[in-house]
This record gives C-alpha cells, sequence and structure tokens, in this order.
C-alpha cells in the first residue's frame, strides 16, 4: 500500500480499483465554505461534484470538443500501460475516472495529467498558466457494489448536469454508443 499526502491523503493498493477525479484549475468557486465537521469526505466530494456539475465558476475547456478528444484519447491510451481502465467522463471542467492501477498512481497522474495540459495549452494558447488542480481526488474501491455505484455514479455525472438526455448520448464517455473518434 502506498500513502501520498498533499492536502488530501492518497492511499493507493496495487490491483485494487480506484476512483479519481481532477479537475481544471480555478474550476470551483474561491467562496465555497462549508464546515468540515457537520460534512464527512463523501459528503464534501458529492458537493464539490455538484457545484462542478452547475459549471458556474472558471473555465470550461473541456466542453471544447477538441480539448475533451485529446483529454479523452490520453485517457484510453493510458490504459495500454498504466491501468485496467472500467469508466470514464470527461465533463466541461473535471474527469472522472475508475481505474485499476498497474504502475504508481502518483506516476500514472502526473503522465495524464502533464501530457494533457501541454497539449491543450498549445491549442489554448495558455503557456504558463495552470491547467489541472494540483490535487486530485481518489478513493479506493471497497467491494463489487461500491464499484458498481462508482460505475453507475460516473456514466450517470453528465445525464445529471443536463448534458445528455442518457449516457450513451454523451461523447465522452466510455457509455458512449457511438462512433469511435
Amino acid at each position: 500500500m502506498d500513502l501520498t499526502q498533499r492536502r488530501l491523503p492518497h492511499i493507493h493498493a496495487a490491483g485494487q480499483p480506484l476512483f479519481v477525479t481532477f479537475r481544471l484549475h480555478g474550476s470551483l468557486p474561491s467562496s465555497r465554505h462549508f464546515s468540515s465537521e457537520t460534512l464527512t469526505s463523501g459528503h464534501a466530494f458529492v458537493h464539490f461534484d455538484r457545484l462542478l456539475e452547475r459549471q458556474s465558476a472558471g473555465p470550461l475547456y473541456l466542453q471544447m470538443p477538441d480539448i475533451a478528444r485529446l483529454v479523452a484519447a490520453s485517457i484510453l491510451a493510458g490504459a495500454e500501460r498504466d491501468y485496467i481502465l472500467h469508466a470514464w467522463v470527461v465533463m466541461p471542467n473535471h474527469v472522472h475516472l475508475l481505474v485499476t492501477p498497474l504502475t504508481n498512481v502518483s506516476a500514472l497522474m502526473r503522465r495524464l495529467k502533464g501530457s494533457t495540459a501541454r497539449r491543450a495549452h498549445l491549442r489554448l494558447c495558455l503557456a504558463g498558466r495552470p491547467f489541472w488542480q494540483h490535487e486530485s481526488y481518489d478513493r479506493l474501491v471497497r467491494d463489487s457494489v461500491e464499484f458498481r455505484q462508482i460505475e453507475n455514479y460516473i456514466v450517470q455525472n453528465p445525464v445529471r448536469a443536463g448534458l445528455a438526455v442518457s449516457a450513451e448520448l454523451y461523447r465522452w464517455s466510455s457509455a458512449w454508443a457511438g462512433e469511435a473518434g
């Protein structure tokens, strides 16, 4: 088991599924306040995810098809070497992944976020500005019931956010039923 920490503790176990969320830099309103004494970490995650779904603050670069396509392609490419990919979605300002890591999680996240940030910077002319928030949220998946709940949570995210009427109609997701590319 690997334990890393910045502001949030990150616990990773080889071969155990992991739910990961990362977001664009500045995508949450700076005025967000709630008491950590009254919310569990799970409730705090849902609170922040609902704020992200509302898309009420910060950049929405991932709603641009060219940028969403490059992030989706990088997620799929990572599945060839860094993880077993179970479910994913690229939302306008954040990404959810359900993966089983095959390598060090910090390294795979550095590769995924680093490569997409470099390519997005070139396309958006954002050199020198942060693209992704440094910190990511992750949670070890405890059992098959939780795995299915998280998988459903991920693929239904665009529907909850009003971006699609069904998960299969949202292009930037593992649920997409259309043609690849």
